[in-house]
């Protein structure tokens, strides 16, 4: 730590979209001195950090280095810090010019690419569905026989079930292999080989954001994750319950732990998600930043237990201070228009009659805008979000309930263009 200051100075890479990330600042502001490596002039950060710099653009990890290196010269930094998927391998790569906790680049990015998840799990025999990397979709038909199907087929290193997709026969395998192998979003990663074909877990999947130090994992959230649009894996909504029966499991925790030992993971925050099978848990993916979906933030909600805070503890090399002081649900939707390519005509909620379990009722698109439901709308499409926190899971799934009645949107489909329409 900077012994000239009682706060250590950390430096953030990026930040997120306001109404996903802000809540993560607002908690790290008064506790740290936050420089931002951004790629145009801050706009709302402003009331967070202390200083900037803009930078041609923050995917270029010898730009971000030699940005780093300079401002550490000038005014000592004790952590870096990134939540920002595209950008997490190359902010360990400044961690490690600049001898920082997380600056162990190969661990980033054994999260990163699910291939390699995959094969360090295996070698150290955590539970996990079978997965074969092939490159086309003929080798996909061959592996699909061999695990035998339902099989799952899922982009090498994408997030948030994006490209994810079941399916049930060689036919269906066929139809979906252009949906896994094609699907990207901007600044992802580009592999020559870059389909997953696994084994098909079935049960219910959960996630477990960790602070991890000196190899320590300390979990701070575990939440329940709901899916739809199937056979797509669509994230559509999320529950935190601080008195769930899962936190007192004994054998999901080792798996947990086994699996950071697996990759090696000894500092930083990380989002595991878990499959619990009819066979026990078994690993989905490590993500080697904060979970997203405003999973964190319920986190905070229901335990009191500040995920910020500890992402920045772990950054800067500090013991994260997780002391939860509540015992609430929390619960987080997502709101999806009805057909491809509607351009809205409004978003709103009313708020007439609502109870008084929400917390958050949040459009996410503005008229004019256009956009459509998973599959083609993916996370993107969302229109608007709702979180709610109450005493139970039943008055949590009720309140969800009722900002869904209470969401008001209107659009029309687009018009086709007339070859559009012939095809």
């Amino acid at each position: 730590m900077n012994p000239t200051t009682e706060r250590p100075h950390l430096l953030v890479v990026a930040t997120g979209m306001r109404l996903f990330r802000e809540y993560i600042l607002r908690s790290i502001a008064p506790q740290y001195r936050i420089h931002m490596f951004l790629h145009a002039e801050p706009t709302w950060e402003k009331e967070y950090i202390e200083a900037w710099t803009v930078l041609d653009s923050t995917l270029d990890a010898d730009a971000l280095v030699a940005a780093a290196q300079k401002l550490h010269a000038e005014q000592p930094i004790d952590g870096v810090l990134c939540w920002d998927e595209a950008r997490i391998l190359q902010t360990a790569h400044v961690a490690a010019a600049l001898g920082l906790p997380g600056g162990d680049v190969e661990m980033v990015n054994r999260c990163r690419d699910k291939h390699l998840t995959r094969t360090a799990l295996a070698e150290h025999g955590v539970p996990q569905p079978e997965s074969v990397l092939v490159d086309t979709v003929d080798e996909a038909l061959v592996t699909a026989e061999k695990l035998g199907y339902p099989v799952i087929l899922k982009p090498r290193a994408l997030a948030a079930s994006l490209g994810v997709v079941k399916v049930n026969s060689a036919d269906e395998l066929r139809a979906n292999w252009a949906f896994a192998h094609d699907t990207t979003v901007p600044e992802a990663p580009h592999y020559d080989v870059k389909v997953l074909v696994e084994e098909f877990a079935d049960g219910y999947e959960i996630s477990i954001d960790s602070a991890v130090l000196s190899g320590q994992v300390t979990p701070f959230c575990l939440a329940r994750k709901e899916i739809g649009y199937p056979p797509y894996a669509e994230e559509i909504g999320h529950f935190v319950d601080a008195a769930d029966p899962l936190l007192a499991d004994e054998q999901l925790f080792q798996v947990l732990v086994d699996a950071h030992a697996a990759i090696a993971f000894t500092d930083g925050v990380t989002h595991t998600e878990i499959m619990m099978t009819a066979d026990g848990p078994k690993v989905i993916e490590i993500n080697a930043r904060i979970g997203g979906d405003m999973i964190p933030y319920l986190g905070l909600q229901a335990t009191g237990a500040d995920p910020g805070l500890a992402a920045a503890a772990v950054a800067t090399g500090r013991t994260p201070e997780l002391v939860p002081d509540r015992t609430m649900v929390g619960g987080v939707r997502f709101f999806y228009v009805d057909e491809n390519d509607t351009v809205l005509d409004s978003v709103e909620f009313d708020p007439t009659d609502l109870p008084g379990t929400i917390d958050q009722l949040v459009p996410l698109m503005e008229a004019g805008q256009t956009t459509s439901p998973p599959p083609v709308g993916t996370l993107w499409g969302r229109i608007a979000y709702a979180t709610v926190v109450a005493t139970s899971l039943d008055d949590c799934r009720a309140g969800l309930d009722a900002a869904e009645k209470a969401l008001r949107w209107s659009g029309k489909v687009k018009a086709k263009e007339p070859e559009e329409a012939a095809s």
